[in-house]
């Protein structure tokens, strides 16, 4: 058997969109073994128990056979157990953690079984940005850290990774409303199709800023390198109060949202 634990992410940090991601500290485990009965049985405990436990909608399971199939391997039967403690469907990466744990975890499978070297970390980190469509979270899951990432038409993926400032805490807060439909095409859907050149450039000199602010752990400028024009204001009106909770939290000390 393998044990995989993959964090929670938090990506489009500030005015980083579909580009800056970090990974917290609330984790699901996944284990994976051989079981030797030509089946698949998916045991999940937690978050989306009684939900995931069907293979063709688990991810887990479609991504862990992306790399049975890529490494030319069929397992002799599947047991994979999830202990979900992140949150299903609530920006939290729980579908990256999902694909990253269940890539890893098969691909650490095959090499215990065969004795092959697998697959390296970047041919699993292009497979899990080829499965989510964006690489802001699974770059995260997969290194941990705080990340940069963006896809290139010649190069592919592009990332740096890089630790947080020393004694950075999150403080993540889960509003009780839930986007109805496809998340994701929901949010994105807000957002217009064209911004003005002065937003453009607010958020540019934010990230940048931010980026900067963190690599060097300058605390102090994350209130003004976390703004952002180009999705929050839009996206606000999907989650009552969310202005209110913003200004309620740096009232009371937070360093940024």
């Amino acid at each position: 058997m393998v044990r995989v634990s993959v964090p929670a992410t938090s990506a489009n940090l500030g005015p980083g969109f579909d580009t800056l991601g970090v990974a917290l500290e609330l984790r699901n485990v996944i284990e994976m073994d051989e079981t030797g009965v030509d089946d698949v049985v998916i045991e999940v405990e937690g978050a989306g128990a009684g939900a995931l436990e069907d293979p063709e909608r688990n991810m887990v399971y479609q991504a862990a056979r992306r790399v049975f199939e890529r490494l030319g391997y069929e397992p002799n039967g599947l047991l994979i157990r999830e202990k979900v403690a992140i949150p299903v469907a609530r920006g939290m990466g729980s579908s990256a953690a999902a694909i990253v744990g269940g890539l890893v975890a098969a691909n650490a499978l095959v090499q215990k079984r065969t004795g092959r070297p697998g697959l390296d970390r970047d041919e699993l980190l292009r497979m899990a940005v080829a499965i989510e469509g964006h690489p802001d979270n699974v770059t995260p899951a997969m290194l941990g850290g705080f990340t940069v990432s963006c896809t290139d038409p010649e190069r592919g993926l592009l990332y740096l990774r890089f630790p947080p400032p020393r004694g950075l805490r999150a403080v993540v807060v889960m509003p009780e409303v839930q986007i109805k439909g496809r998340k994701t095409e929901q949010s994105r859907g807000v957002l217009p199709a064209q911004v003005s050149l002065q937003d453009a450039v607010y958020n540019l000199n934010r990230t940048a800023l931010l980026v900067a602010a963190v690599a060097q752990g300058r605390t102090d400028l994350l209130r003004v390198a976390m703004q952002d024009r180009l999705h929050q204001p839009y996206r606000a009106a999907l989650v009552p109060g969310m202005r209110s909770v913003f200004e309620a939290a740096l009232s009371a000390g937070a360093l940024g949202v």
